[in-house]
């Protein structure tokens, strides 16, 4: 397992006490997002979308109005959860297919949610900043939403 930064291992921490004995998905999502939100420096959104057939649905977030539904392979979302891989696009405008709810978002990095091999969603977090995520962050996200994926499993 990959040694996270004390930033995210402070995070995780937070995600586990937040969440411990709440398994309902849409109110660990809200304090998930507001926790990574308030947290992590220059991001513009955190948040979740969730699968609904073929499409993800926006959940709970932070930041502007989002995108509403994203297809399957659209988007750097609809991309992680068709591949079940974590994305992370230093420069939005150069991935092929971006979906710009905000144009202010340079960078982004989403994390497939996946419950008993199934996708349910998707992690999402964007940056007016580019090349903004690193391995770190890559490392730490993951980690966060296996918090929240435990949390529904547990239940």
């Amino acid at each position: 397992m990959v040694q996270l930064s004390p930033t995210y291992q402070d995070l995780v921490q937070q995600a586990r006490g937040l969440l411990a004995d709440e398994h309902h998905r849409v109110a660990n999502a809200a304090n998930l997002s507001a926790l990574i939100f308030t947290r992590l420096d220059d991001i513009n959104w955190a948040g979740f979308y969730f699968l609904e057939g073929d499409e993800l649905v926006v959940g709970p977030f932070q930041g502007k109005p989002a995108c509403v539904r994203i297809a399957m392979g659209r988007g750097v979302c609809g991309t992680a959860a068709a591949t079940r891989r974590t994305q992370r696009v230093a420069d939005v405008h150069a991935f092929e297919g971006h979906i710009a709810c905000d144009p202010a978002s340079r960078s982004e990095i989403v994390v497939p949610l996946i419950v008993h091999d199934q996708v349910i969603g998707v992690l999402d977090i964007d940056s007016p900043n580019a090349n903004r995520f690193d391995d770190d962050d890559q490392a730490g996200l993951e980690a966060l939403a296996r918090v929240y994926v435990d949390s529904l499993a547990s239940a």
